[in-house]
């Protein structure tokens, strides 16, 4: 019986899909914030306030493995119920709240830790989902672009595991945007049209790869052709790509090169 913490996301439904298609045994804990997956009859709407109850679910199930996939945004403490346990360790949660959403996860990662449930990574199911190095599309990066993708790669090493940052957008040797907790959408919406920068979108140093791991899609492929961008650079076996076909279609038509360190 595998424990799925479930946000919003794409990824959250892929992860499902994929569970489902193997006939792995499975509850949800809902952590959308519209109640995504209230149709499926295995769903649970916890508070993240009742700690005390999560865990007595999970042991309850007789769950040996949990894991966590899609985005879990930082509820309203104010109007959250607490249980005993949540009492206990809430305050560690709105300390990582200030920290940004993906340090939520960590968050509660610890506890389960501290409560002796396992937490696997959240591709465990999907391996598909992340890519091996190399050149993706007949695009490639050219000797400028190889300067700036390694401008890119040492700015990254640079940061510390606090910073929010998973993705930059480079051209010519310069940093033109870097991503904060609003994500990499609305980074590149700061973008001028016909930027002709590269996107490079990899794990923070130090990251937790049970969760949160930086992730594209088709829509991600078509906000870089809306603001002009070049390539894409991922960094093999970290990155979740998702709709991996249809993407490296798009880019092909498209003239954007795809990338894998």
């Amino acid at each position: 019986m595998i424990g799925l913490f479930l946000g919003d996301t794409d990824f959250s439904e892929t992860v499902l899909k994929k569970i489902k298609r193997l006939k792995k045994e499975y509850f949800i804990i809902d952590f959308s914030k519209n109640n995504k997956f209230k149709k499926d009859k295995n769903s649970h709407r916890i508070s993240m306030g009742k700690f005390g109850k999560i865990i007595s679910l999970i042991k309850e199930k007789k769950s040996k493995k949990v894991l966590f996939a899609g985005k879990i945004s930082k509820p309203k403490f104010s109007t959250l119920r607490l249980d005993l346990k949540g009492v206990y360790y809430m305050p560690g949660i709105i300390r990582a709240a200030k920290l940004g959403d993906a340090a939520i996860i960590k968050a509660i990662i610890k506890i389960l830790d501290n409560e002796n449930i396992n937490v696997i990574s959240s591709i465990f199911f999907n391996p598909e989902l992340t890519v091996k190095s190399g050149n993706y599309t007949k695009l490639k990066a050219n000797l400028s672009d190889s300067n700036s993708i390694k401008k890119g790669i040492t700015y990254f090493s640079k940061l510390n595991n606090l910073d929010h940052v998973q993705a930059v957008i480079v051209k010519d040797n310069t940093i033109l945007a870097t991503e904060d907790r609003q994500g990499t959408k609305k980074m590149l919406s700061r973008l001028k049209k016909k930027s002709e920068g590269i996107l490079i979108k990899l794990p923070k140093k130090k990251q937790d790869l049970r969760m949160d791991l930086p992730t594209i899609g088709l829509q991600t492929l078509k906000d870089c052709k809306k603001y002009g961008l070049k390539g894409i650079v991922l960094k093999s076996n970290k990155n979740i790509f998702l709709d991996k076909a249809k993407c490296i279609n798009f880019a092909n038509k498209n003239k954007i090169f795809i990338k894998i360190i």
